[in-house]
C-alpha cells in the first residue's frame, strides 16, 4: 500500500462531513504542503474524530499551532 494510499485510508472516519473534509484536503491541497506540514496532516489523522469534529466543523483549534495551521488550510481549501 502506498503512503497516499494509507492516508486516504485513515481520512475515511465514518463520518460523512469529516471524510469530505479530509478526503478533498488530501487530493487537492496534500501536494502542496512542506514536507513539515505533511507530517503534521498525518498526524491530524492520528487525532480523535470528536476533535476533529471540534475543530474542523465547530470552529474549534487545537492548541498545536503546527496542527491548528493544518485546520486552518482545511476550513478554507475551497476558497
Amino acid at each position: 500500500m502506498t503512503h497516499h494510499a494509507k492516508l486516504k485510508w485513515h481520512c475515511r472516519r465514518g463520518m460523512r462531513e469529516l471524510d469530505l473534509l479530509l478526503e478533498g484536503f488530501l487530493e487537492n491541497r496534500y501536494q502542496d504542503l512542506s514536507p513539515a506540514d505533511q507530517a503534521g496532516f498525518g498526524r491530524l489523522l492520528d487525532c480523535r474524530n470528536e476533535d476533529l469534529m471540534a475543530w474542523l466543523i465547530n470552529g474549534g483549534s487545537p492548541e498545536d499551532e503546527q496542527l491548528a495551521g493544518i485546520v486552518n488550510r482545511i476550513r478554507t481549501q475551497h476558497l
